[in-house]
């Protein structure tokens, strides 16, 4: 039998952010099948405008409006795409010099070889078919059909007027990182007793403490822990937070209480879901006892215990689990 187990992860959120009035202005012009730059205190042109002019630390108030046109400046290729990445076939990476711009932007460039990519080739903006005020709204730049040496010269010219447009105002960014967890030998055990429906930890030998889940050393003293304790599955509820606030991928509807439960004989506090009771009425102190998934539904995780719930008893006194706050 394999000593350590591994799983894969995913730690995955949305990232919501508000534009404020200079980002939001280029990503409403994206919107619109316009590119907007911001012109600095030394008369450049930057896309996409920054909030800020490094020189004199102003509000960027000056907006251009720059061709959906330019020249490759620099470029990498990606000859096997990752997932959430532009395309799911090879493609490049740009930065592009738009007409009239005086920074480089750096986006997609769809060709199927890296044959078909030079710096200083011309390239043109290829819209997206629903664009709703993100910079994936420019769904990828591609070659120029006809190769045009001239710039388009609109440096200077101000911004279309996007006042009869409804503004973006803000944006949600899908954020995702994928990892294999590999756990240590004594979170093996750990997870392979819960998928027994035991609950394990492991002793200090100098401190005696417990810890849940086991730990190859104390974190007090340094202290090997190779001592098994098997614990029961009551405990005390040492601290907690009502949830309120509703969220994506949210399994259970507000309100709810997430808490730190000191199980009867351990030193150290699990955190988990404590239901079958209104949440005003949780409280430090309060006994409970783990509720067990269907057998049938049991893996080699925490989550078998579906979560914990009162169990009538009366509340532990405090000095019971003062240190462990």
């Amino acid at each position: 039998m394999t000593r350590t187990l591994s799983a894969p992860v995913t730690v995955a959120f949305d990232y919501t952010r508000s534009t404020g009035p200079v980002l939001g202005r280029f990503l409403t012009g994206l919107r619109d099948r316009q590119v907007l730059g911001g012109r600095t205190s030394d008369g450049r042109v930057v896309v996409p405008p920054p909030e800020y002019d490094p020189g004199t630390h102003e509000p960027v108030t000056d907006f251009v409006e720059v061709a959906p046109t330019g020249t490759v400046t620099s470029w990498t290729w990606v000859p096997e795409p990752v997932k959430d990445q532009p395309f799911d076939r090879p493609f490049a990476f740009v930065l592009v010099t738009l007409d009239g711009a005086d920074t480089p932007l750096l986006h997609a460039l769809d060709v199927s070889s890296p044959d078909q990519v030079s710096t200083g080739m011309r390239v043109q903006v290829r819209w997206a078919e629903e664009r709703v005020g993100a910079i994936t709204d420019i769904a990828a730049f591609e070659p120029l059909a006809e190769r045009d040496d001239s710039v388009v010269e609109v440096r200077g010219a101000p911004a279309t007027s996007l006042e009869a447009t409804t503004p973006v105002t803000g944006v949600i960014t899908p954020v995702s990182l994928d990892y294999l967890y590999a756990a240590s030998p004594e979170e093996s055990a750990f997870y392979r007793a819960l998928g027994e429906g035991r609950i394990i930890g492991q002793r200090c030998p100098s401190c005696h403490k417990v810890y849940v889940p086991p730990r190859s050393a104390c974190p007090t003293d340094g202290t090997p822990t190779a001592e098994e304790i098997e614990l029961p599955d009551t405990g005390t509820v040492t601290t907690f937070c009502i949830v309120n606030v509703p969220f994506l991928g949210q399994k259970i509807t507000p309100p709810y209480v997430s808490a730190y439960v000191l199980l009867d004989g351990a030193d150290i506090a699990v955190l988990h879901l404590i239901l079958g009771v209104p949440a005003e009425e949780v409280r430090m102190g309060m006994r409970v006892r783990a509720v067990w998934k269907p057998r049938e539904e049991w893996e080699m995780s925490l989550e078998n215990i579906a979560h914990f719930e009162p169990t009538g008893e009366p509340d532990a006194d405090y000095a019971t689990y003062q240190q462990h706050l």
